[in-house]
């Protein structure tokens, strides 16, 4: 029941997790370049540019993903008692 419960919380949790990552992303790769950051269907551009962005922003978005993640379990657990999930990692 908990589960399905904590639906919601990691719906919410996630957008702005997009959200937040979206914007953190745009502004780090600012200080690499003034120009929007490529991708790999964009032709005229350094390989190097295309892996940097690519790189910062996968790392970022994992990054804002289990922040949020683990704040909206943090969330649940507050409102609930029961945390939705595992206690911890298996050995």
């Amino acid at each position: 029941m908990a589960k399905l419960l904590f639906i919601p919380f990691s719906i919410v949790g996630g957008l702005l997790a997009g959200l937040a990552g979206r914007q953190l992303f745009a502004g780090l790769w600012r200080l690499f370049d003034d120009q929007e950051a490529p991708d790999a269907s964009h032709r005229e551009v350094e390989w190097w540019k295309v892996v940097a962005a690519s790189s910062l922003k996968g790392a970022i978005f994992a990054g804002t993903k289990a922040v949020a993640d683990r704040g909206s379990r943090s969330a649940f657990m507050s409102l609930t008692g029961s945390w939705p999930g595992e206690e911890k990692p298996d050995s």
